[in-house]
């Protein structure tokens, strides 16, 4: 994950030093970036909230979720998020928010009907660790200069980045253009690398809380399984929300190269919860 963050770093320090060096009008460009930037820090749950239909609830509304989310959050030291509801049967889970007093989690009923009370502890689990490592906050600031860089692409394209004082300004757009391509692929891959292994860390965190890895592992199967039995068009209409996703809700005969997913698949982070489990009854894990 550092390595990865360092990378994307080192991507970006090229790009500002590239644009600084050819004197574009970019500033522009960074102001617009840096409101979309702000609006998605500041908006973020509201928006997933209402993609999704989800609605806040009340402890007396749903007393056993609040109950089990109150005391994962009192065992991770966390103030205790909103807790939504959305009532849909694609089981499914997420959290989203800038920060900890400005967060959310969000299950489903179609999840909730499915797993079993300790599996939907450790989703709940996963979800906490999200809000504990500051999820939205790192993917944000780490896509900030990606959506520089498309913002410019879009620019070029229409003949809007000001093209120089003069006739070689053709030429300018190109390069510039063909920088902020360049970036972007390469922010492309390197973010959902990033977003791959912060799920990675949100399932070892949220084994560690509940010291119950295998659960865990338990509730990903069946929320894997379980989807491939969703209407087609309801996976479709939430791919949207993939990204906050516990379990990306890919409807079928739709698929993408791992290299392109934002989260590992279901079957390594399995595996590697069982080698948790095993670690923790002291039997050595199966090859």
């Amino acid at each position: 994950m550092g390595l990865t963050i360092f990378l994307l770093g080192a991507v970006y320090v090229v790009f500002i030093s590239i644009l600084i060096a050819a004197g574009t009008s970019a500033i522009v460009i960074l102001v617009i970036a840096g409101g979309l930037a702000i609006a998605q820090l500041f908006f973020s749950d509201r928006i997933a909230l209402a993609s999704m239909g989800a609605r806040v609830t009340q402890p007396e509304e749903a007393p056993e979720l609040h109950e089990m989310i109150e005391r994962l959050c009192q065992m991770a030291d966390l103030r205790k998020p909103r807790v939504a509801i959305a009532d849909v049967d694609m089981p499914n889970a997420f959290a989203t928010g800038r920060s900890q007093k400005a967060s959310a989690v969000c299950v489903t009923t179609g999840l909730m009907r499915r797993l079993e009370p300790r599996e939907l502890e450790g989703v709940l689990a996963h979800e906490l660790t999200h809000i504990a490592n500051r999820d939205v906050v790192v993917m944000t600031v780490a896509s900030f200069l990606a959506t520089v860089a498309g913002l410019i692409i879009r620019a070029s394209m229409w003949g809007g980045m000001g093209g120089g004082r003069n006739r070689d300004g053709a030429g300018y757009i190109f390069i510039i253009m063909g920088v902020s391509l360049a970036v972007y692929a390469l922010s492309f891959l390197l973010l959902r690398t990033l977003s791959r292994y912060r799920e990675y860390a949100a399932d070892r965190g949220a084994a560690i809380l509940t010291g119950a890895p295998a659960t865990l592992a338990s509730a990903l199967a069946r929320i894997h399984d379980d989807l491939g039995r969703v209407p087609t068009r309801d996976l479709r209409s939430a791919e949207g929300l993939n990204a906050f996703f516990i379990v990306p809700a890919r409807a079928r005969g739709f698929s993408l190269s791992s290299l392109f997913a934002t989260h590992p698949p279901v079957e390594k982070r399995i595996e590697r919860l069982l080698a948790m489990q095993a670690q923790l009854d002291h039997v050595p894990a199966a090859v």
